[in-house]
């Protein structure tokens, strides 16, 4: 196996390993093959990336050296480092904390070498330690690529004792993510299943696919400011946001200012990391001990959630047969964590893209001129997510089990794909728009609720559209994630168009007299007519032989 360069640079402090009575070989041997399986493993963020060859982790490395560059404008910005440095290291805090969740997870969890490692003669200390120094390793890693450009351009704009200040609160930061993680889990697992930490696990995960695109576009509208003069006022709520206690240092080293919050802030960014190791270490025992809940299935029954399922259906569906698939493709985009993965960001960009869209109008006229206007319209953003969570239906992890289709004894195979379009529009598309439509009614008035309702209906037909141009005559959940990527991009931009279309045809009926109503009407009248098309009965092809 390879010898890493981070092994040889551990092979300097062997002797302290030893001192703390630890086997420091064996020590040394599992962590070769933890960094080796490390290459292999697929980063959170190369998620949707085709191409899965040669070092994952290397080349997201090189990713989060590129997303370190959103730094170097704050840190010249000038010399306010208060509001400065509060910014980088909430950003810095913000993607190094999802990683360490999303994608190192596997290491703070990890209970599969219990199995090898409990039947060979080496102590607990070792193996402990052992996870310990690869998390260390992943974050030296990962935050030394994020940071090292910003750190480079400190040194040659704000010079050395910055540099030092910065690197040294890197480093406190470093230490306080993956304590503040391992406590999120230790609390977790204290309380809930390892079933709920799954979940957890997999929600960090779409919240950094959101988060950085969001985060990307949020940040291109901050630089809109000019001749600005920054004051603060201590609050006692400050002291709950780490990022300003790692900016402190550095307002009362570089501009001498000795206020008693300032001094207070920077006290709190070295005793709040110190203090988290000593409480993490109290807890490790625990932290081990319910590391086996991992091991064992959850056996209870979500009775709330099955009974939601069941009113759905009832109110939908109109067979027996059309109810239990419905409550089955429920069920599997409910517990298909690679579904969520794939799906769920969609859903973060539907629900974030609309007011990306208002902050400039905002900004600008502020929340004064929007009651009258027609910016309600760019709820419409929220449709374009549509064809690709319709695409999604086709893929489930457990894709060999769609044998289950055509055994069953059911002959108008149109129930399957009915069910599970309803499903999807039931149980993830419109709870997104109710939750929109409460923050734009908020915004807009009561006046847009008509308006509301003709972006609902052109959403169900537009989904209608998106079934029946990329998933048509493919059974629900029958093919592998490996081919989810395969998406006719023309005809995803063609239904991208249409919900520009349906934009536009709104606008056109908001400046006639009851041309909302009217559009409505249409636009009802279509959906119907669409879904008697789009799931006419269709006799399923029975193999020969069988009967």
């Amino acid at each position: 196996m390879k010898n890493f360069l981070s092994l040889r640079m551990l092979d300097y402090l062997s002797r302290l390993f030893t001192m703390l009575g630890v086997d420091y070989p064996v020590m040394r041997r599992i962590l070769q093959v933890k960094l080796t399986m490390d290459q292999r493993r697929v980063p959170t963020i190369f998620e949707q990336s085709k191409t899965k060859e040669g070092n994952q982790f290397i080349k997201s490395l090189g990713l989060y050296a590129f997303y370190g560059l959103i730094l170097i404008p704050f840190i010249v910005f000038g010399d306010y480092y208060l509001f400065q440095m509060s910014l980088v290291f909430a950003m810095m805090m913000f993607i190094l904390m999802t990683t360490m969740i999303a994608d190192f997870s596997a290491v703070l969890l990890d209970v599969r070498d219990k199995n090898i490692l409990h039947t060979k003669p080496v102590n607990q200390r070792t193996v402990s330690m052992a996870k310990v120094v690869h998390v260390c390793i992943y974050m030296t890693q990962v935050t030394g690529a994020f940071a090292m450009v910003p750190l480079l351009v400190g040194l040659f704009v704000n010079g050395v004792l910055f540099t030092v200040i910065f690197f040294i609160e890197i480093l406190l930061t470093g230490m306080l993510i993956v304590v503040l993680t391992a406590l999120i889990y230790i609390f977790i697992l204290r309380f809930f299943d390892g079933e709920r930490l799954k979940d957890v696990i997999n929600y960090v995960q779409i919240l950094l696919s959101v988060g950085i695109v969001a985060g990307y576009q949020v940040l291109v509208r901050i630089f809109d400011f000019s001749d600005l003069n920054f004051e603060v006022t201590f609050q006692w709520w400050h002291l709950l946001l780490p990022p300003i206690w790692y900016s402190a240092p550095f307002e009362w080293i570089l501009n001498n200012n000795s206020a008693g919050y300032i001094v207070g802030y920077s006290i709190l960014s070295v005793v709040v990391p110190i203090l988290a190791i000593v409480i993490y270490s109290k807890l490790v025992p625990s932290f081990e001990q319910n590391l086996q809940k991992l091991l064992q299935y959850s056996g209870d029954n979500k009775r709330r959630a099955h009974r939601i399922d069941h009113l759905l259906a009832n109110i939908v569906c109109k067979s027996k047969e059309e109810r239990t698939f419905f409550r089955f493709s429920a069920l599997m985009m409910k517990q298909e964590r690679e579904f969520k993965l794939k799906v769920y960001p969609s859903l973060g960009f539907a629900f974030v893209f609309p007011f990306i869209f208002l902050f400039n109008e905002i900004s600008m006229n502020g929340f004064g001129g929007l009651p009258g206007s027609k910016y309600f319209l760019t709820i419409y953003l929220g449709n374009i997510m549509i064809p690709a969570v319709v695409h999604m239906l086709k893929f489930s992890s457990n894709y060999k089990g769609a044998w289950i289709f055509r055994a069953t004894p059911i002959h108008d195979e149109s129930i399957f794909y009915r069910a599970a379009l309803k499903a999807l529009l039931t149980k993830l598309y419109l709870p997104l728009m109710v939750v929109l439509s409460i923050f734009f009614l908020a915004m807009f008035s009561f006046r847009i609720v008509p308006d509301l309702l003709v972006i609902v209906m052109t959403g169900v037909l537009h989904a209608l559209l998106s079934y029946k141009l990329l998933n048509n005559q493919t059974y629900p959940f029958s093919r592998s994630f490996e081919f989810a990527s395969d998406m006719d991009t023309a005809k995803n931009i063609i239904l991208m168009i249409i919900v520009g279309l349906f934009g536009g045809v709104h606008y056109l009926a908001t400046l006639l007299p009851y041309g909302v109503i009217g559009y409505l009407v249409v636009v009802l009248i279509a959906a119907l007519i669409s879904w008697k098309l789009v799931f006419s009965a269709k006799e399923k092809k029975v193999p020969a032989g069988q009967t």
